[in-house]
């Protein structure tokens, strides 16, 4: 009977106590995993494809949930597209976390997820599309991207007036924001307009706040090919590439056969490309009709005159280096901006090289001195109207005596007979012309 009774009470014990642990287990988040992406810097193809392997991982790491946290200034629309589709594939909770700004494509993403927390001081909207953050769009792009971020703040039952107004600056609304500015909401602001679920200081409060005190974040760092993405499609360094190329190969053909400049030429094009083919912006075909202009200015090069190779396979490699970028307006201004400092290094580039005699081959750069035994031609103009005699057949070259002096001559008429009588017609440069004289 006593066994009997310890039995009751250990197995009353063992009742309390996963009453007691297994709750707490459970709403303190013990034992999960949440995945913390950061969006840092500019939005771009290179931030797309990491958040796209990052929530790969969240999903074969099981992730309870995910936790974008902001500070970034805006970038593509195309790629915060991207990486709100991506967004919408994941079928756990995202929870936006601004620390501190999420300015343009930035307020779009954040809008893009489940739930929006702000650290006190910080700041979101200012969502008005440009090209290249200096013109202005049409307005097509520009109600489009509108009703992009509406339909964001639409799903998750936010003031889409709100959200027009981060785009339009002729939107106003009282005690936001007056005609002729851009919205951009205070972390106050947005919690007491709906575009915010909380104000919290830092991640561990956020945990708390989502119901994942306990959890333990893994946060996941950029891949070396997220950042060559990112670097090789970002406008200034893509001009860069480009005008290392054009200039690379301008070089390689002044200093003849193939060397260090034609590698670093070929080598800048290749990463261009290649990091915009790795982004999605462009596919191989792009490659190919670069390739393809590539070969035919060459062939221009060893056929001159023809033109139609050059100036065909000049339009090709521009509209592949256009295609390529991120946006045809984009991909213009880098081909323009890089066309011009290549132009400048190139000719930096043939004076250096000129002086240094690396470029003797092509460019005559001897002086013909007296001193070392160069004689200039007698200036004979005074011979014209002259007469003499043809001392050889002028056939139609040959020499006659003209004054007293023997002096080559060509005749004018073609055949002439040694001994006939001449006369210079005219002199050009250092040819005498004669005719036979008449008289």
């Amino acid at each position: 009977m006593p066994d009997r009774r310890k039995m009751v009470v250990y197995a009353l014990l063992a009742i309390v106590g996963l009453i007691i642990l297994v709750p707490a287990a459970a709403g303190e988040g013990e034992g999960r995993t949440v995945v913390l992406i950061e969006v840092s810097g500019t939005i771009d193809p290179g931030l797309a494809s990491y958040i796209g392997y990052a929530l790969d991982e969240a999903v074969s790491l099981d992730a309870a949930a995910v936790i974008i946290e902001f500070d970034t200034p805006g970038g593509y629309i195309n790629s915060a597209e991207k990486i709100r589709r991506r967004m919408d594939e994941y079928n756990r909770p995202i929870y936006a976390f601004v620390r501190p700004n999420a300015i343009s494509a930035g307020a779009y993403l954040a809008l893009a997820a489940d739930a929006i927390y702000m650290v006190p001081g910080s700041t979101m909207g200012a969502a008005e599309p440009s090209i290249l953050g200096i013109g202005e769009v049409d307005e097509k792009s520009l109600s489009f991207w509108e009703k992009e971020m509406v339909g964001m703040a639409e799903r998750n039952d936010r003031d889409p007036l709100i959200a027009s107004a981060m785009v339009r600056r002729d939107v106003a609304i009282e005690g936001l924001v007056e005609s002729g500015s851009l919205l951009t909401l205070t972390a106050r602001e947005a919690l007491e307009n709906g575009y915010a679920e909380g104000i919290i200081e830092d991640r561990s409060a956020l945990l708390a706040e989502v119901g994942f005190s306990g959890a333990s974040i893994i946060q996941l760092d950029k891949r070396l090919t997220d950042r060559l993405v990112g670097w090789t499609t970002n406008p200034i360094f893509g001009t860069l590439l480009l005008m290392i190329g054009i200039a690379g190969l301008v070089v390689e053909v002044m200093s003849a056969g193939f060397g260090i400049a034609g590698l670093v030429g070929l080598t800048a094009f290749m990463l261009y490309f290649g990091g915009n083919i790795a982004a999605g912006m462009a596919d191989y075909w792009v490659l190919i009709l670069f390739g393809f202009g590539v070969i035919l200015m060459l062939v221009e090069a060893f056929m001159p005159g023809l033109g139609i190779f050059g100036i065909t396979g000049l339009v090709s490699t521009v509209v592949a280096v256009v295609l390529a970028a991120a946006s045809i307006q984009t991909g213009l201004v880098m081909v323009l901006v890089s066309f011009v400092l290549a132009g400048l290094f190139s000719a930096l580039s043939f004076r250096y090289f000129a002086s240094r005699g690396a470029l003797r081959h092509i460019i005559l750069s001897e002086e013909e001195r007296a001193e070392l035994g160069y004689v200039a031609p007698l200036d004979q103009k005074h011979l014209a109207g002259k007469t003499g005699v043809a001392i050889t057949v002028l056939r139609p070259s040959g020499t006659a005596q003209i004054e007293g002096r023997r002096i080559d001559v060509v005749s004018e008429g073609g055949f002439i007979p040694a001994g006939e009588k001449i006369i210079v017609d005219r002199v050009e440069g250092v040819r005498v012309i004669v005719r036979h004289d008449d008289n």
